[in-house]
């Protein structure tokens, strides 16, 4: 089921809220297991048993860690964290990598292996790294064990994040599970949260989404090279747009439960390095394997070699992580090498540099990493690439590409903008300087334009897909 769909917006979120504040606050948790279960086997209820197994295997696994741990027994507790990371990495890379691996080795080695008939289940990637962070937290003694199966259950499958994210550790939420207060205010900012990542994403993402695969489709013979640019500024904004507005939504339906997560996501493209840009970017993931993959490593707290292996593990495994295909892994190796070479000396050349210059430099690196990720096979990409840059024979530029570029030109403005801080500097002077009424004012009128305009868009049946769903 999806944020953005008819029967979530005016059938399943009215009904879980009514349902939710109706009962007493000791069964809240579980109506919340309940729902989400609900939400997640809305469209594949065969996978609900595969998270089930890695909930109870990383209950089990973290009591047993927390036991050996309180008795001092910290081989058993660390054979404990072993044994879930085992399992839930495993079940993880049966769904998401099994069939990679087989046909990579077919084509290796010329073998006809039959691939697997399984599809990937929704979620997987986000809500394995969530037990893994609660069972890795539990053996470093950061949290307390969950007695409470539903309580864990609640955290690990709460329908807000469970398909795409933000990753929230179990030590945000710990105290959050048994004492949240709902209130009337963070109720409020919950709605005009989701409302407005609703916005970004239907109004916004769903736009630049169509003028993505228009331009994409456009035959070679009629295209330019400009197409190609036009269509990955599409794509770079679409993928932003999605995500972060799927990450807003997440977060305002947090609020109105009584939860805050924290923010995944701070005007990225604004960014005048590519450091800056993986500060900005999916924060829940970079530090994710920071805190369990990066400084575990050594980080750097160590020799300059060791510390650039350390940095290409990480980013070996971002890419990897976000799919099964070569293009993610060269996705995930090429902000490696960027990094390097910022580390190594081009952040102090930066620093002396315009800032115009310096966000320049960053949002066209930006930019050409969403062409590697969007392309998911290698011709592809090769293609692709070749027609950007000049090498496939097409012309610059012609009339047709004048005309997509005027088409679209005022849809690029509102998301240029849009991507930057000057919706949220603008709000945040009018209430800085207490125009509570004009404010009030403001966001009323803001909810009923995204909602109508949003749910207009959604009931004509048009293009509306989640990007990072298949993750």
């Amino acid at each position: 089921m999806l944020f953005s769909s008819i029967t979530f917006l005016y059938a399943f979120l009215p009904a879980v809220l009514l349902l939710y504040f109706a009962v007493p606050r000791k069964f809240k948790n579980f109506i919340l297991l309940l729902v989400s279960l609900v939400f997640y086997g809305w469209g594949e209820p065969k996978y609900i048993i595969v998270m089930v197994a890695s909930i109870i295997v990383g209950y089990i696994t973290g009591l047993l860690a927390g036991s050996f741990r309180k008795n001092e027994k910290m081989g058993m507790a660390k054979l404990m964290v072993i044994l879930s990371v085992v399992i839930d990495l495993g079940i993880l890379i049966f769904f998401k990598y099994t069939n990679f691996f087989i046909s990579n080795f077919n084509k290796l080695t010329g073998s006809t292996a039959k691939l697997l008939d399984i599809a990937l289940p929704l979620g997987i990637s986000f809500y394995t790294f969530q037990i893994l962070s609660y069972t890795i937290d539990v053996y470093r003694g950061e949290v307390e064990p969950q007695k409470n199966i539903i309580d864990l259950a609640a955290y690990i499958t709460l329908f807000p994040q469970l398909i795409a994210g933000p990753i929230v550790r179990y030590q945000t939420i710990e105290k959050q599970l048994k004492e949240r207060k709902e209130s009337t205010d963070l109720f409020a900012s919950g709605v005009l949260r989701f409302v407005a990542g609703l916005g970004k994403k239907v109004l916004i993402a769903n736009t630049v989404g169509e003028i993505y695969e228009t331009l994409m489709a456009v035959p070679k013979d009629e295209a330019t090279a400009a197409m190609y640019w036009l269509a990955s500024f599409a794509f770079s904004f679409q993928i932003y747009f999605d995500f972060s507005g799927y990450s807003d939504m997440a977060i305002g339906l947090g609020r109105m439960f009584g939860f805050e997560f924290l923010e995944n996501f701070r005007h990225p493209y604004t960014s005048k390095s590519i450091t800056e840009f993986w500060r900005r970017w999916h924060i829940s993931l970079s530090t994710w394997f920071k805190d369990y993959v990066y400084i575990p490593l050594g980080g750097n707290r160590c020799k300059k070699g060791r510390m650039f292996f350390n940095i290409f593990v990480v980013w070996l495994l971002t890419g990897f992580w976000h799919g099964a295909e070569w293009n993610f892994i060269i996705w995930g190796l090429y902000y490696f090498v960027i990094l390097m070479i910022e580390k190594s000396f081009l952040l102090k050349v930066l620093e002396k540099l315009p800032k115009a210059v310096q966000h320049i430099y960053s949002l066209f690196l930006i930019n050409l990493g969403w062409v590697i990720f969007a392309n998911d096979s290698l011709p592809q990409l090769g293609r692709t690439l070749s027609r950007m840059f000049g090498f496939a024979g097409l012309s610059g530029w012609n009339k047709e590409t004048t005309f997509y570029l005027l088409s679209y030109l005022a849809i690029f403005i509102i998301a240029a903008i849009g991507s930057t801080r000057l919706v949220k500097a603008t709000r945040d002077k009018i209430v800085y300087w207490k125009y509570d009424k004009l404010y009030t004012v403001l966001t009323v009128i803001f909810i009923l334009v995204v909602m109508t305009l949003a749910t207009a868009g959604l009931a004509s049946d048009s293009f509306n897909p989640f990007l990072y769903f298949r993750f």
